[in-house]
């Protein structure tokens, strides 16, 4: 099966949401003709925004317009599943684009696929991630009291097409995530690939990896 790589690199949050509703909306079309449906694993960066999920709390944002004016950031509402996160520059943002019927996936595997592959490129780096049962992502030290995210995962899924994805916390500026309650939790923290490891890291590289690793597990899906 092939997997099309797309580096969206730096892109308005609006900009690239309205890319992938037009993905979106072609695949469907695509779909509902008969035709192959292309398979896209997209990557980029947002500058500073804070996305809130269709079944989220607005009171999990913690500041006003003002101060959100004042940081330099937005705020969207917006249709994929899960609360509230932030993107911003020095974090991997995923939008896979894909037909999961045509990879042999249901919802529930295509989102554990997607947390396999961030606990595995976190492995590349020794960091072992992990799942924490009813909290949808990739954390480290889960079943802690020093439990964090690493990688906030909501999608939207109509007639098997894919939209909305994944952050993964890289170079991250972390304070950001003072000014929400991320993912509706307001008892554990959020962490990235640099704060981990005490070092900046190379974010083209970890791009590259991300999309080795998946299309790996995507591979070893459909022939299994």
């Amino acid at each position: 099966m092939i997997i099309n790589y797309s580096d969206w690199q730096r892109i308005n949050y609006a900009q690239a949401l309205e890319r992938q509703e037009n993905l979106f909306k072609q695949k469907v079309a695509d779909k509902l003709q008969g035709k192959a449906v292309a398979q896209d694993f997209i990557l980029c960066e947002h500058n500073n925004v804070y996305t809130l999920g269709k079944h989220g709390k607005a009171d999990n944002m913690l500041v006003n317009q003002d101060f959100l004016n004042k940081i330099n950031a937005q705020l969207f509402h917006i249709n994929r599943g899960g609360d509230i996160t932030y993107h911003g520059p020095g974090q991997i943002v995923g939008y896979p684009s894909l037909d999961i019927e045509a990879l042999h996936l249901g919802v529930k595997d295509y989102i554990t696929l997607v947390e396999q592959m961030i606990i595995n490129v976190l492995c590349l780096y020794n960091i072992q991630g992990e799942r924490l049962e009813g909290a949808t992502g990739v954390w480290l030290d889960a079943h802690s009291v020093k439990a964090r995210k690493i990688c906030a995962i909501g999608v939207k899924l109509s007639r098997g097409i894919s939209m909305h994805g994944f952050a993964f916390n890289i170079n991250t500026d972390l304070k950001y995530f003072t000014y929400i309650n991320p993912c509706g939790f307001v008892d554990k923290g959020v962490t990235s690939l640099s704060q981990e490891l005490q070092q900046t890291i190379d974010i083209d590289k970890v791009k590259q990896q991300l999309y080795q690793e998946f299309c790996k597990l995507i591979n070893e899906k459909i022939y299994e």
